[in-house]
């Protein structure tokens, strides 16, 4: 229930809040909740993925993204995230979740997200997103095109290009 209740806390937030631009960073200040946490008690790996879900979504609206999306019947979808954990974040604590488009492609969007706390990245990564319509992937030049925005102009950073090639040899490997 608790995830829910976040998800209406950041679009509630997020519709009040200035638009952003793709490339903008978002940061929000979060704090480590008695449910976001495993049983070694510092937050689960999995809720890391779903904060950053809930930056996206708020990263959608703010960009105007959601508009469109609902407007063309295309629906968000992810292609995958690499997280690399260094510290704990611990019960109570408040850290800051930054998130950002980095880079993008033909269809997918790179977003670069960092946990920090007291100054240290305690967890980094990056996750690729698209735009589904019925057909497919839809291209960036159409999905940014229908905001009214260009693509983002940035090279793919190497730690990007370099899960890319990890992620092609994962999808290929076999039992």
């Amino acid at each position: 229930m608790n995830l829910y209740l976040r998800l209406i806390l950041t679009l509630l937030r997020c519709w009040r809040l200035p638009r952003l631009a793709p490339g903008d960073t978002l940061e929000r200040r979060l704090r480590v909740l008695p449910n976001d946490l495993d049983i070694n008690g510092h937050t689960n790996n999995g809720r890391y993925l779903t904060l950053i879900d809930l930056m996206l979504v708020e990263y959608f609206v703010r960009t105007g993204f959601a508009r469109v999306m609902l407007r063309e019947g295309w629906r968000p979808m992810s292609g995958g995230t690499i997280i690399s954990y260094r510290r704990g974040l611990n019960p109570l604590k408040t850290y800051d979740l930054r998130f950002r488009l980095d880079a993008s492609d033909d269809s997918w969007n790179y977003m670069r997200f960092e946990f920090v706390r007291d100054g240290r990245v305690h967890a980094a990564g990056y996750m690729k997103g698209a735009a589904v319509a019925r057909g497919g992937l839809v291209p960036n030049a159409t999905s940014y095109a229908a905001m009214n925005l260009a693509p983002l102009d940035a090279p793919l950073p190497p730690a990007v290009r370099h899960w890319l090639a990890a992620e092609q040899g994962v999808m290929a490997a076999t039992w």
